[in-house]
């Protein structure tokens, strides 16, 4: 069977939405298809002077490489091991169009935050100056780098999942987004192609690649500042639509809805996506930023969208419910308006929506070290199966959550490249598996 006719009948069964019985199988054939770490270069006074960053403690260099590590570089040496072909594919299996942004994580204690009046576990936006004042009182703190973002967290898992299999070829990721020609940009496209993600667009001459910098007490509590940079805006240029005509599922990151100048970039690519017999998902990404651009978030998923991943509280925003309504309930709601909605339910499991039902995914054991990231994880794992061609939603719910549940039980939000594997392997033996199983459909 040919790529496109594959296709054609993969979209044509996701999209089915008249028949008045619930099949829980979406007969998708075969054919359809790192913890954050810092190694950070010494840096001279001209290179911190130019990207506003602190110079980290002498304490923190690592013998005689001048190079700087943190706790949680473990999975350094098998990513630097895994540098994809520099020879671009004919398609993308998935290309992700999202905020590329650097993350900047440290550990800080409550006098910190009120010195620089931080509300503690707060998100907020700030411009260059407070940037640059957040990571001026960092200096000599022991902090880490990582080309950061929910979606590319969800990207890089994939592409570790199907790296490597004896059954099936590898599936073939990209990113697409906004980075300056500075040397954060630089070192975020490079962390992305090491993990097998090329990021297509090019630099913006004399742009300034966004930010977010992490700060974490020892309560766990997560305070986040944003500078959003050259990320803040994405334009829908020729590089950007011969991408999108060039892929099988297109995943449009929620949070881009917050750059007022990209939401008809959103609205374009997602067109041309569909044109060209794509899939288009989206992340709900996070519940204010859904409450302040609701609308522009449901004339995106009611024109073009085939798969919303959400969190139970997101998907609840999504469908204006309120906070004692069930994600099950939500998980039905939204199924009536988009073929395939996956909404996670932290330890209490997740759901599956589809043609007005929700299917129950149990969650599977672990013990938990550290939740962020798991949505992520949970989203990677969907998008596996669907490439692989698992033909029972059940199946496919179960291996998202065996995803979710390695990411948790480490610390860190990136999948390790050895668990990745390891997890691959175990899920080989569905990929022959045709038969249907049948699942326990929720009536929470």
């Amino acid at each position: 069977m040919s790529l496109s006719l594959s296709l054609s009948l993969s979209l044509s069964l996701l999209r089915l939405h008249s028949s008045p019985h619930l099949s829980t199988s979406l007969l998708l054939p075969p054919s359809f298809c790192t913890p954050h770490f810092l190694v950070c270069r010494r840096r001279d006074a001209s290179l911190s002077a130019r990207c506003g960053l602190p110079t980290p403690h002498p304490a923190h260099y690592d013998g005689d490489d001048d190079t700087m590590r943190t706790s949680y570089d473990d999975d350094e040496e098998e990513e630097e091991g895994t540098l994809c072909s520099l020879v671009l594919p004919e398609r993308w299996d998935v290309l992700g169009l999202g905020q590329a942004m650097v993350d900047f994580s440290g550990t800080v204690d409550d006098s910190f935050l009120r010195n620089l009046g931080l509300e503690k576990g707060t998100r907020k936006v700030v411009n260059h100056e407070e940037r640059g004042r957040v990571l001026q009182a960092m200096d000599g703190c022991s902090y880490k780098a990582a080309a950061g973002g929910s979606l590319s967290n969800t990207l890089v898992a994939l592409a570790r999942l199907g790296s490597r299999s004896l059954k099936a070829p590898a599936i073939n990721v990209a990113m697409t987004g906004s980075v300056g020609s500075d040397l954060l940009g630089g070192f975020y496209r490079e962390k992305l192609r090491r993990a097998n993600v090329q990021f297509l667009s090019a630099p913006i001459k004399d742009g300034t690649t966004g930010t977010v910098i992490v700060l974490t007490t020892p309560d766990a509590q997560r305070t986040m500042l944003a500078y959003q940079g050259t990320s803040s805006t994405i334009n829908y240029d020729a590089s950007l639509a011969s991408a999108v005509s060039k892929t099988n599922i297109l995943v449009v990151e929620g949070y881009l809805f917050e750059l007022p100048d990209t939401i008809k970039t959103i609205t374009m690519a997602c067109e041309k996506a569909r044109r060209n017999g794509a899939l288009v998902a989206i992340t709900a990404s996070d519940v204010s930023c859904i409450e302040r651009h609701f609308d522009d978030f449901w004339e995106t998923i009611g024109n073009c969208v085939d798969l919303v991943f959400a969190n139970g509280d997101e998907a609840k925003a999504l469908c204006n419910f309120e906070s004692k309504e069930s994600a099950a309930s939500a998980a039905r709601y939204l199924s009536h308006f988009v073929p395939l909605v996956s909404v996670t339910d932290g330890p209490k499991g997740s759901y599956i929506g589809v043609k007005g039902e929700a299917v129950y995914i149990p969650p599977s054991p672990c013990v938990p070290v550290d939740t962020c990231g798991a949505g992520d994880a949970y989203a990677s794992g969907i998008l596996y199966g669907l490439l692989r061609g698992i033909s029972d939603l059940r199946s496919i719910g179960t291996l998202a959550a065996k995803v979710a549940a390695t990411v948790v039980g480490q610390q860190g939000t990136r999948l390790r490249i050895s668990d990745a594997v390891q997890l691959a392997e175990s899920f080989a033996f569905q990929l022959d598996s045709s038969s249907v199983g049948t699942d326990h459909i929720s009536s929470v």
